[in-house]
């Protein structure tokens, strides 16, 4: 018999297709030819395997060898095809029992001297596999912690071919003790403690915490924007398992575990330069289509410093994702969804020389200018943003003041009391936190009380708020009242919530 299989899969996006990969062995001049619809990556593959086999001393058949990568209607890209093709090639030639290599998942990328390279997007990869009824996988040493996640499949790490094919044979292999797993205790250097002064902006980046609800921050250079900002993950809740599992899952495609840790159970926390593109936002490329910055934050938040400096459109772009939580992203090559659920900073000067205050002392912008640089924030983004935050300059008595602002543990832990009051109000409902609550539960189910409804429908019939408005400041009211332990949000909790929103007193 000169045919051999292996098992491996072809990722797109976060969902997958298992690949069986068939290799032939055939009497005729030598050559190798590969089919499936490969790209440059894999077709360069087999240059790596007939190295990475003789160096382990292993034979190359000198006759026509024959790749196929089933379906052949797929797509295939990537170098983690190097090891599954490797193996199904020396079952074809009965070195190794054909059957431990149809029942395995094979995932890694060949060096020359038969090392096993590490692969993005192992995670969601296996994550496919086990839905496919798929119970063992041969994954790259440098891929082991993400792939214990996958507690529920058997994981058989290696870091070289030899040491593969020693397993394969006898069915030995050296032993693998299974890390704990442990999410690594994340010690912030980020603390609420270190920002003086700002109450109004605290409170709103509390609210924000609460309910998922975005956030513009405005004020001068040097006020503390960026420090609110770099702060507010470390009051988020931790990540249950199912949403770091995603995470890990996006960071995996992305090639992000390098820095974040796939045990982490901490939001991540993402903060692009405002000259980033809309592909580098949202996602995208030519060949793989990749997770831009709103699906890294996933789970998380996405920071956009400076943001009348983006480029035209590049944050018009999050409107959709802002809406949906999800990102639908076209190209030549597929169509792709990732989530993308994040919570939205935004900070921002008041004017093009930073020092327009409410007294304008020291700015030297025109009126006009003011309001061209502002209105680089397109309405329909502003109306997505849930608190509209002034951030004052300090002055000398906040500053050298000897007390400390409250700690981001403290404010944590009403972050988790107020999130689990919404959850046991929302447990037979399909959303979890108050940002979700659909337009119609608001009519209904979910109405402030009638003094509080009365303010809102006064506000619109004036034509101060939108529709949107009223049904965002309505959510926004929930996760005041879940942080004063109201059963409602009462005509305070609304008021509040319209100040937040809207930047003026009610």
């Amino acid at each position: 018999m000169t045919l051999g299989q292996s098992l491996s899969l072809s990722l797109v996006g976060l969902e997958g297709q298992l690949v069986t990969v068939e290799v032939d062995i055939a009497d005729g001049l030598p050559g190798y030819t590969l089919l499936g619809l490969p790209d440059a990556a894999l077709t360069e593959s087999r240059d790596r395997v007939r190295s990475a086999l003789v160096n382990c001393s292993e034979p190359w058949p000198n006759r026509k060898v024959t790749v196929s990568l089933s379906p052949a209607w797929l797509p295939k890209s990537g170098s983690s095809f190097d090891l599954p093709i490797a193996v199904a090639l020396l079952a074809a030639q009965q070195l190794i029992p054909d059957e431990q290599s149809r029942k395995v998942l094979y995932l890694g990328e060949l060096a020359l001297d038969g090392h096993i390279r590490g692969v993005r997007g192992v995670l969601p990869s296996l994550i496919v596999a086990h839905k496919a009824g798929i119970t063992s996988a041969v994954v790259p040493w440098a891929n082991r912690i993400e792939a214990q996640l996958m507690s529920e499949m058997t994981i058989i790490p290696m870091q070289h071919l030899s040491q593969l094919l020693r397993w394969l044979r006898t069915g030995e292999r050296e032993e693998f003790v299974e890390l704990a797993l442990v999410s690594p205790i994340q010690e912030s250097i980020y603390d609420f403690a270190d920002v003086a002064g700002q109450a109004p902006a605290r409170l709103a980046a509390e609210v924000a915490a609460v309910g998922g609800h975005h956030l513009l921050l405005t004020g001068p250079p040097g006020a503390g924007k960026t420090m609110i900002a770099q702060r507010l993950p470390g009051i988020l809740p931790e990540l249950t398992r199912e949403e770091s599992l995603e995470v890990s899952a996006i960071h995996s495609i992305a090639g992000g575990l390098s820095t974040r840790s796939p045990l982490a159970n901490d939001a991540p926390f993402v903060a692009p330069h405002h000259s980033a593109t809309r592909v580098a936002m949202v996602g995208g490329g030519s060949n793989a289509i990749r997770p831009g910055a709103c699906s890294l934050a996933h789970r998380g938040v996405l920071f956009v410093d400076e943001a009348p400096e983006c480029d035209s459109g590049v944050l018009d772009s999050l409107r959709q994702p802002l809406e949906s939580g999800s990102i639908t992203i076209a190209r030549a090559v597929g169509t792709i969804s990732y989530p993308a659920h994040f919570l939205l900073v935004l900070a921002a000067n008041p004017c093009p020389c930073g020092k327009f205050s409410g007294r304008g002392r020291n700015c030297i912008c025109t009126s006009q200018q003011v309001r061209r640089y502002l209105g680089k924030l397109s309405g329909p983004l502003m109306d997505r943003i849930d608190l509209r935050v002034q951030v004052d300059p300090l002055s000398r008595v906040e500053l050298s003041g000897p007390d400390l602002g409250e700690g981001s543990a403290e404010i944590r832990k009403r972050v988790v009391r107020a999130r689990a009051r919404a959850f046991d109000r929302f447990a037979s409902e399909s959303w979890s936190t108050n940002s979700e609550i659909s337009s119609r539960a608001l009519r209904t189910t979910y109405q402030p009380e009638r003094s509080a409804m009365n303010f809102l429908h006064a506000e619109l019939d004036r034509e101060r708020i939108t529709a949107r408005g009223l049904h965002k400041i309505m959510r926004t009211a929930w996760s005041i009242a879940d942080l004063d332990g109201h059963i409602r949000p009462t005509l305070a909790d609304t008021q509040l919530a319209y100040t937040l929103r809207e930047g003026v007193e009610s």
